[in-house]
């Protein structure tokens, strides 16, 4: 069970830090996945993480330099700490879990577990 967190309506240039809570069986998840989805468009793939390995994080393009993917295994949770944001970030932004990992992993179809979303507005 995931629950994202943290997001809202921003003015560009502000940051905002999502966050995913676990609960239930945290076992069985080796990583965990950021996602949007704009208004109209399809979903993709912003970052991700390792579980067992904080150093194995992957971008997407748009989004490298001014996002920072992290994760606190004592708490179960994954952050998204998301800087000098333009109105391109605006969507639901989606957090994901995967029972697997092989770095740089992004595909949303290799994630197993779904947050609800949390809509991020950035406004000019």
């Amino acid at each position: 069970h995931l629950v994202e967190s943290g997001g809202g309506l921003v003015q560009a240039g502000d940051s905002l830090r999502l966050s995913c809570a676990t609960s239930g069986r945290t076992s069985n998840i080796y990583g965990y996945g950021w996602f949007r989805q704009p208004p109209g468009k399809e979903r993709e793939f912003v970052a991700s993480i390792a579980k067992y390995a904080s150093t194995d994080t992957s971008y997407s393009n748009s989004v490298k330099g001014r996002f920072i993917v992290s994760r606190d295994n004592d708490k179960n949770t994954a952050y998204l700490q998301m800087n000098s944001l333009k109105p391109e970030d605006t969507a639901v932004y989606y957090c994901a879990a995967a029972a697997f990992w092989t770095a740089g992993l992004s595909d949303g179809d290799s994630f197993a577990y779904w947050g609800q979303g949390t809509q991020v507005t950035v406004s000019v």
